[in-house]
């Protein structure tokens, strides 16, 4: 075979320019190993990088290996066989691991210095497979270890069917010198883009955070319901015990998850959310454990999940019971070993998380149905909480009712309405189907029609609700099962006193206080101006300055 001289400085210096503008390790890889290869003297060019130990229990060097915490890995090769044509592009075979200092190869990495061998027909006692290199008629080999700030990266090696000439070794210095420095700037550039990606996940789930801690706000409620699971939360709060929230669609099982959050040593590190619910089935476990690129089809990039965002931290299953029973085997697994890996990816990852999930379904009956693993059931279980419904909790609809009131007004920007006693009486009146969010949304249906006119509920059609219609901010109190002594509770002369003064104060303010005529106090609570007038001078009530 004719040997071609070694061209000029031309592409020499074209690889070092490529070089620097790649920002991808891999990339950067392949188009060093790509580039040496294609000269005419060239055998095979290949790139090793400095990694822990992975395959040590298969690895053919294994018994030569002196510490297997560490070694080079086969991360980009080309080159073709003189016999077969065959491509050696492939990351495979024996020598995909070298140890340090083992073999010319691990000497470089290991010393920190380069190693040529300008004739291996003077010195092939060296060479690893001497078979190969007679029948691939390899004479001269150049090793550049690649150096960073003191630090060496991996190995650079090229074998040629040439005498190893002394410029291509003053290239192969630069180019393994401006390989180690793009090394480094593609890892922090994609360090960079695995943060901001990270960032850009952790900013949606926070956001989605923010929305669902305002839904409800903080708990809300004094009633011995509610005491009752704020002491198992003080409990178990504290420890990384799992807990299991159990109770109805929208009775606030996510509160008290963040409570629960809030109560533990891992208060400072994250609380991500996963609604099983919304997640469809076959991106389960790219959800939960992330992906690499390229693991199919529209994973454009690598991705974080929800697991590895957490660490540190609480996971919250939502909806648990969701879950693919194919899944809750893998689920189990991290929740046991406490190590996952990407789709795509064979490294294992090792993480750090407390699991608090929560359902609205019978997860024994799911159990027993077979849609439900029973180990995973009782892993998740350690510690059940069950959240009551609202109908059980009618001592904090007042509460409650206020609380969400303040909240509407301010994001309406309208000064704060005040509920009267008969629209307390006819909130607890209602049976509630145990969904708190529907008591919101009433009060804040009630707020916006209040800008227009007085503050009437709107509550929803129910064959169980008890909703008397109230007959104004200064009406009698509705009679028989609409009662306050049918709802379980009289308010006193002061108190009554108190609110009408305060639901007075609150439509004065609204009106700028204008008290008569189009859009005054009056006409905003029903009453005549005359009768108003009077009430505001009984209750010694003065504009101020």
């Amino acid at each position: 075979m004719r040997i071609e001289p070694i061209p000029g400085i031309g592409p020499y210096r074209r690889l070092l320019l490529d070089m620097a503008q790649e920002r991808s390790v891999e990339a950067l890889l392949h188009l060093i190993v790509d580039r040496l290869s294609q000269l005419p003297e060239a055998a095979l060019a290949r790139v090793w990088l400095l990694d822990r130990g992975d395959i040590c229990p298969t690895c053919p060097m294994i018994a030569q290996c002196p510490d297997q915490t560490a070694c080079l890995h086969l991360v980009s090769s080309a080159g073709r066989s003189l016999e077969d044509e065959r491509d050696w592009s492939g990351l495979g075979g024996r020598f995909r691991r070298f140890p340090i200092g083992v073999y010319k190869v691990g000497l470089i990495a290991s010393r920190a210095e380069a190693i040529e061998v300008p004739d291996l027909q003077e010195d092939g006692t060296w060479l690893a497979d001497p078979g190969w290199a007679r029948r691939e008629r390899i004479r001269g080999f150049a090793g550049q270890p690649l150096l960073h700030r003191g630090q060496v990266l991996g190995v650079l090696g090229v074998f040629l069917r040439a005498r190893l000439d002394g410029d291509l070794l003053v290239w192969l210095r630069m180019i393994a010198d401006h390989a180690a420095a793009a090394i480094a700037n593609a890892r922090a550039f994609e360090e960079i883009e695995r943060l901001r990606n990270r960032v850009e996940l952790e900013n949606v789930y926070l956001r989605d955070e923010v929305k669902a801690a305002s839904a409800f706000g903080d708990i809300v409620g004094n009633s011995p319901a509610l005491r009752g699971v704020l002491e198992q939360v003080d409990l178990v709060g504290p420890t990384d015990a799992g807990v299991l929230i159990l109770g109805e669609s929208g009775t606030g099982k996510e509160l008290i998850a963040r409570a629960l959050h809030e109560q533990g040593g891992r208060r400072n590190g994250p609380m991500i959310k996963v609604n099983c619910a919304s997640v469809p089935r076959e991106l389960f476990e790219s959800e939960f454990f992330g992906h690499a690129r390229g693991s199919f089809s529209g994973a454009v990039r690598d991705r974080i999940g929800r697991f590895e965002l957490a660490a540190g931290g609480t996971l919250f299953l939502d909806e648990v019971g969701e879950i693919p029973l194919d899944m809750q085997g893998k689920l189990l697994r991290v929740l046991q070993e406490r190590t996952f890996e990407r789709v795509g990816e064979e490294r294992s990852r090792t993480v750090d998380v407390r699991i608090i999930a929560a359902t609205n379904q019978n997860l024994k009956a799911e159990v027993d149905g077979g849609r439900f693993r029973q180990d995973l059931y009782y892993r998740l279980s350690v510690f059940p909480i069950v959240v009551p419904p609202l109908r059980d909790r009618i001592d904090d609809v007042p509460l409650l009712a206020a609380h969400f009131m303040r909240l509407s007004c301010r994001r309406l920007g309208i000064p704060e309405c005040l509920l009267s006693p008969a629209h307390v009486s006819e909130l607890q009146s209602y049976t509630w189907p145990g969904n708190i969010r529907e008591l919101q949304n009433v009060i804040e249906r009630a707020a916006i029609a209040s800008r227009t006119g007085l503050l009437r509920l709107d509550l929803p059609a129910s064959v169980n609700a008890r909703t008397p219609q109230h007959s104004g901010a200064f009406g009698a109190e509705p009679k028989g099962a609409g009662s306050p002594i049918a709802a379980g509770r009289l308010f006193s002369y002061a108190e009554v006193e108190s609110l009408e003064r305060e639901n007075l104060l609150a439509a004065l303010r609204f009106t700028h206080w204008k008290v008569s005529g189009k859009g005054g106090a009056a006409e905003l609570l029903g009453v005549k101006a005359t009768t108003l007038a009077s009430r505001i001078k009984a209750m010694g009530i003065q504009r101020p300055d």
